[in-house]
């Protein structure tokens, strides 16, 4: 029995459910008719509303308007761009309120590794793990990337990693278009700061949304493209995501396929020459 509940609650985590309800547990069974004050008040109606004559005289206020999706966005745009160094873009982001996402995640993943580095790697958005340390790509997914580094000689210290959005959504769902619009003039400036001479996008969803295409991780991988950012054309790449990677190890083969194009690219252009 114990290791039929150990592999529930396995499963619950692999597909992003680690929270519960409520902060407290309940007691079902104490929950009963027998709570005669509390069943006996929820059956009894409502009061009536009092009369307007009752009331008095009353001043309508109208509710504040909602920002649109535009101003949220513009708002993105002159919060980041006044961003002068990765910390200045980092307090920026941290006091940002156009996104959702800030009141239900515990941390704010910004970044990892080096900030002067030459390839940067950016994925989607964090997972539980990355929500519990604030770092990205700590978890199975994380471990697995770092795996993929070190079979072409990179590590943390040589590469700068983020994501398109920096905060976790609830049960890892995948982020909402104004979600992510919300937060990609953050990572556009993050780029820019950093100022790469390689960008990998691990999976679709960063690759889509960072260059701009609507083709599938599959018809990208494998080749060259081109991210515009800061008035430069960046070489970037689409990689197989590592969470992918980890359902799917059949197609690892493919991403050691990427791997070794990213090698030969790095050898290209001569970076780590003096490592």
């Amino acid at each position: 029995m114990t290791q039929r509940l150990a592999g529930l609650l396995r499963w619950y985590a692999d597909v992003g459910v680690d929270l519960a309800v409520d902060a407290v547990p309940h007691d079902r069974f104490a929950e009963t008719p027998a709570n005669s004050e509390v069943t006996s008040y929820a059956r009894q109606p409502a009061p009536p509303l009092p009369s307007a004559a009752a009331a008095g005289p009353r001043v309508m206020r109208e509710a504040p308007p909602a920002l649109t999706a535009g101003a949220i966005e513009a708002a993105a745009l002159d919060s980041a761009a006044a961003a002068q160094n990765l910390d200045d873009l980092r307090d920026s982001l941290s006091r940002f309120e156009g996104c959702g996402l800030k009141a239900t995640a515990t941390r704010l993943v910004f970044g990892d590794g080096n900030p002067d580095a030459e390839i940067m790697i950016v994925g989607e958005a964090p997972g539980a793990d990355e929500d519990r340390q604030g770092v990205p790509f700590v978890g199975r997914a994380g471990q697995l990337l770092d795996k993929m580094l070190a079979s072409i000689d990179l590590d943390r210290s040589k590469v700068y990693i983020a994501n398109v959005v920096p905060w976790r959504p609830p049960g890892n769902r995948t982020p909402t278009p104004l979600e992510t619009a919300a937060c990609l003039p953050f990572t556009r400036r993050q780029i820019e700061l950093v100022d790469p001479k390689i960008l990998v996008c691990l999976g679709a969803a960063a690759a889509q949304t960072l260059l701009g295409t609507k083709e599938g991780i599959m018809r990208m991988r494998g080749r060259w493209l081109s991210y515009a950012g800061g008035g430069k054309d960046i070489r970037a790449a689409a990689l197989l995501h590592p969470a992918y990677l980890l359902r799917q190890p059949a197609q690892k083969r493919l991403a050691w396929q990427d791997l070794r194009m990213l090698a030969k690219e790095i050898k290209r252009l001569q970076l780590f020459v003096n490592d």
